[in-house]
């Protein structure tokens, strides 16, 4: 007998939060993540999505036994953008039975009815800022940090609910010892000796100051891009502790015209090369690993999650100048650093610009999710 039930008690959480480790059990690709900080951005305290959004968390049970999770989500900054009564679906993780996808996405679509909603994307975990998206190719690799990842057959039972392809999110790998072709290398050059174009590092001794110039950045850069809602101060605070932990000042790079910040990249090592074996614990050994393999040993990937250009230069030719000098001060910063290989992601499929920008750096397209939508 299938059941879904409401995620509630702590009991209930650890089933949520561990069930994966039964779904990918025999999947070398997969990266636990670290369980402390997955029950922090699930905690309403914790997380600011939360600030302005709602959400309900269901684990599926077959006689007794977890085989199955989902949540569902609203949120008011995305129904105030848009107007349209969408709510989404995440975080679907269940065994190959077509039963228990169809009860896990039943529910959720029931919730959200009942709360009004008339549409439903997903998954997205839990916005377009997390991890949206479900993994349709490129199954044969760990994602990157912050990255999803899934199995094939979770395509096959979603779009058997009657879930059709909204929209697709690409992801970029490229090799970072690879000199850049000449192309790139003289509008890099051209921008270099632009009067008025600075390109500098982030400061940590300014950080404040330059993760609010990143937020701000952001919210102009992608607010045209399909699905954006705006990043919020405290969603961008949270990226800012993140930055402090991780990122050294060579990680981002921000350019300035005439002293006004038009455009930044920036890179974070690959977390989940570091954690990849510790099973998703720090304790008791876990932190030792994690701190050594970050600040002595060091990593030899990494990805670049938020690169950005002002609206107003984005279809000049100095605007894909700017793009590729931020990226090359990032890139180069990192191949000092010992790094081999970087993925820039996500990247829309209809993002024609921004794509032909990487495929001229030699990025090749690696991995692909999609998001599904549905009426309700």
């Amino acid at each position: 007998m299938l059941d879904i039930i409401s995620v509630d008690t702590v009991r209930q959480w650890r089933a949520f939060h561990r069930l994966p480790y039964r779904i990918y059990a025999d999947d070398p690709n997969w990266v636990p993540p670290l369980l402390l900080e997955r029950k922090m951005h699930f905690s309403a305290r914790h997380n600011p999505f939360f600030q302005h959004a709602e959400a309900k968390f269901w684990v599926a049970y077959r006689s007794g036994i977890p085989v199955g999770r989902i949540s569902a989500q609203i949120d008011r900054l995305h129904l105030d953008r848009y107007n349209d009564g969408t709510g989404h679906f995440g975080f679907i993780e269940a065994v190959d039975d077509p039963e228990t996808f169809s009860a896990l996405l039943d529910t959720a679509e029931s919730w959200l009815r009942q709360a009004g909603m008339v549409r439903v994307l997903g998954p997205v975990s839990f916005s377009m800022w997390d991890q949206p998206g479900l993994l349709v190719e490129g199954f044969d690799s760990p994602p990157s940090v912050m990255m999803g990842h899934a199995l094939p057959y979770f395509a096959t039972r979603i779009e058997a609910a009657g879930y059709g392809r909204e929209q697709d999110l690409l992801t970029y790998e490229f090799d970072v010892r690879v000199p850049w072709p000449p192309q790139a290398s003289r509008l890099i050059e051209r921008i270099r000796n632009w009067p008025g174009i600075v390109i500098r590092n982030a400061r940590k001794s300014a950080a404040a100051e330059d993760i609010a110039i990143i937020h701000d950045i952001i919210n102009d850069a992608w607010s045209d891009n399909w699905g954006f809602v705006p990043m919020t101060k405290a969603e961008i605070d949270e990226v800012g502790s993140l930055i402090k932990f991780l990122v050294q000042d060579g990680d981002i790079a921000i350019a300035e015209y005439r002293g006004r910040p038009v455009a930044f990249s920036a890179i974070f090592p690959n977390l989940n090369e570091a954690i990849r074996d510790l099973d998703g614990r720090l304790t008791p050994f876990g932190w030792i690993k994690l701190l050594w393999r970050l600040k002595v040993a060091g990593l030899q990937s990494a990805r670049m999650p938020l690169m950005g250009v002002r609206k107003s230069f984005q279809t000049s030719q100095m605007g894909a100048a700017l793009a590729l000098s931020v990226i090359e001060a990032t890139r180069a910063f990192n191949e000092q650093q010992g790094k081999i290989l970087g993925e820039l992601s996500w990247i829309h499929e209809q993002n024609h610009r921004v794509r032909r920008i990487i495929e001229l750096v030699g990025g090749v397209q690696r991995k692909r999710y999609r998001i599904y939508a549905k009426r309700l």
